[in-house]
C-alpha cells in the first residue's frame, strides 16, 4: 500500500500526471451524464418505466452496485477538481496558459473552468441532499418507491429548477472546453481533426444540456405531472 501511495505521490506531484488524471476522470464523468441522462429521460416514459429503472439501480448487485457508483463518482468527482484547481495555480504561477497557444486559443468557456467546475461541485452536493438524502420534507414524505413523484415535487419549485437550469448549463460550459481538452491532453487531437474534435464537443454538450434542462422544464410547465 505505501509503495502504490508513493507512486500516486510521485505521478500527481508531475504537470503531466495531473493532467492525464483530469482527463481520464474527465472521460468517466461524461460516460456517466450520459448514462444518467438515458436514465433520467425514462420520466417521459411515464411513471412505471422511470421507478422501474430506479427501482433496477437501487437493487443492483444486490443494493451494492448503487454505492460501488456512487463512490466511484464521488472520487472521480473531487480527483477531477482537485486536480483542475492544482493545474489552474500551478499555470497562473508560471504564467502558462493550460494549453499550447498553437493549437488551442483561450476561449471564456475556458477562462471559467475553475469557477464553473465549483459552482458545479457544490450542485452535485446540493443536488444529493435533495433527492439521495431528501433533506426536503415533502419529498422525504413520499417515499423511495416513488422518484418519479419526488422529481415532479422537487422541481416545482422555481428556485429549485432555477439553480438547476443554472448549474446544468455552467456544467456544459465546462463540457464545450473540457472534452476538446481531453483529446489534447491524451495526444488524439490533430490539425485534421480538430474541427471533427470542435463539432463534437459542442454536439455532445448541446445534447446533455437540453436532455437535463428539459426535465424540470417540463415540470414546471406541467407537462410532466402526477
Amino acid at each position: 500500500m505505501n509503495a502504490i501511495t508513493r507512486c500516486f505521490d510521485t505521478y500527481w506531484s508531475s504537470s503531466i500526471g495531473k493532467k492525464i488524471v483530469v482527463a481520464v476522470t474527465g472521460i468517466l464523468l461524461c460516460l456517466f451524464l450520459a448514462g444518467h441522462l438515458a436514465g433520467n429521460l425514462l420520466i417521459y416514459a411515464g411513471r412505471e418505466a422511470f421507478n422501474e429503472y430506479a427501482a433496477f439501480l437501487h437493487s443492483m448487485l444486490h443494493g451494492a452496485g448503487i454505492w460501488i457508483a456512487r463512490i466511484g463518482l464521488l472520487v472521480a468527482v473531487t480527483l477531477h477538481v482537485v486536480g483542475t484547481i492544482a493545474l489552474t495555480r500551478q499555470n497562473r504561477a508560471a504564467r502558462q496558459p493550460y494549453e499550447c497557444k498553437a493549437t488551442i486559443q483561450a476561449t471564456k468557456s475556458s477562462r471559467m473552468m475553475i469557477w464553473s467546475g465549483l459552482t458545479i461541485l457544490a450542485f452535485v452536493i446540493f443536488h444529493i441532499l435533495h433527492f439521495t438524502v431528501r433533506v426536503d420534507c415533502e419529498l422525504a414524505s413520499l417515499g423511495k418507491d416513488d422518484p418519479y413523484g419526488m422529481v415532479i415535487v422537487g422541481f416545482k419549485s422555481l428556485p429549485v429548477s432555477a439553480f438547476y437550469i443554472l448549474a446544468i448549463t455552467l456544467l456544459c460550459s465546462h463540457l464545450h472546453h473540457g472534452v476538446a481538452s481531453i483529446f489534447q491532453t491524451l495526444g488524439l487531437r490533430t490539425k485534421k481533426n480538430e474541427s471533427a474534435i470542435r463539432q463534437f464537443s459542442s454536439a455532445f454538450s448541446l445534447v446533455i444540456w437540453l436532455g437535463f434542462i428539459s426535465i424540470p422544464i417540463s415540470v414546471y410547465f406541467k407537462f410532466l405531472k402526477f
